[in-house]
């Protein structure tokens, strides 16, 4: 699926592209050098953004009619980028404007139900997974460069403040500090002996005094140990099939059956091949950005 800061490059042109296609060609530019048609503005914008800003009308249309997205939602959405992003998404606000913003946040959340509603995990691949976690803890970690800032954010955990939140500010470990400092799940041997030897040590929801290794320092907190399959069942169910939706072919699989429902016809002949299975598989792969995790 294309990442955010795609979407909303396209999402420059998204309302004046819909606006101006007519068969017009009215002059929206007066100039001594000639003037400029809203036929010739239509075309630019179709030429600089029309596969983007094309496909995010189509999937709003078409999902819109069977999946719903409240104002609560997308309000979440956006505050998790700005948490996420900070100065960068702030930009976008501005260049583009919190409405225009708002609504691909709502499309893109619209394919995630779309997806949601597709993805199937079996019993079997639950077990599967439990059985992979063997030996195994999920924690988090806020990674600073000197003890006396570890000291202040370990005496904000003590008064109350959110570990992830603290991480999102604090952490200078660019793998996880956007996360909340999570980790995920690794065995003994997979970190710093120092950081391995004070985790695995402790219980779940504990938080550690700062250790000091080769890295800085580190405030741990192990979020998730493994227990029985049958405590752990829903919550293991429940993370494989996040894993699932993150794979962008779980998405398009449940977009391509979406429009396929839906007798989608694209008239325009400069743009009639977009949804093409093809044509999609290519646009993704030039048009993905970097993880944003």
């Amino acid at each position: 699926m294309k990442k955010l800061s795609i979407a909303l490059v396209a999402a420059t042109g998204l309302f004046t592209l819909s606006a101006c296609n007519n068969n017009e060609s009215e002059t929206i530019v007066e100039t001594k050098a000639g003037d400029i048609t809203k036929d010739e503005f239509y075309q630019a914008l179709k030429d600089r953004f029309g596969k983007d800003v094309l496909t995010e009308l189509v999937h709003e249309k078409v999902l819109s009619e069977k999946y719903k997205v409240s104002d609560k939602e997308i309000q979440a959405e956006f505050d998790k980028y700005q948490a996420q992003l900070g100065t960068q998404f702030t930009s976008m606000v501005e260049m583009q404007g919190e409405d225009v913003i708002k609504d691909i946040l709502k499309v893109d959340l619209l394919r995630k139900k779309a997806a949601e509603a597709e993805v199937k995990v079996t019993d079997e691949e639950v077990k599967e997974y439990y059985d992979s976690l063997k030996g195994k803890i999920k924690a988090s970690h806020i990674l600073v460069a000197d003890e006396k800032t570890a000291k202040e954010i370990a005496d904000k955990l003590k008064s109350g403040e959110k570990f992830e939140d603290l991480a999102k500010q604090y952490s200078t470990d660019p793998g996880s500090a956007q996360n909340g400092g999570d980790l995920g799940w690794f065995a003994k041997g997979s970190m710093v002996k120092e950081f391995e030897d004070t985790a695995f040590k402790l219980k779940e929801g504990e938080v550690s005094a700062p250790v000091k290794s080769d890295y800085g320092y580190h405030i741990i907190k192990v979020t998730k140990t493994v227990t029985t399959f049958e405590k752990m069942k829903d919550y293991l169910k429940e993370e494989a099939s996040t894993q699932k939706l993150q794979q962008p072919d779980t998405i398009q699989s449940a977009l391509d059956k979406e429009l396929e429902n839906a007798n989608v016809k694209v008239k325009d002949e400069d743009l009639k091949n977009i949804f093409d299975k093809e044509e999609t598989e290519t646009n993704e792969k030039t048009t993905d950005t970097p993880s944003e995790k």
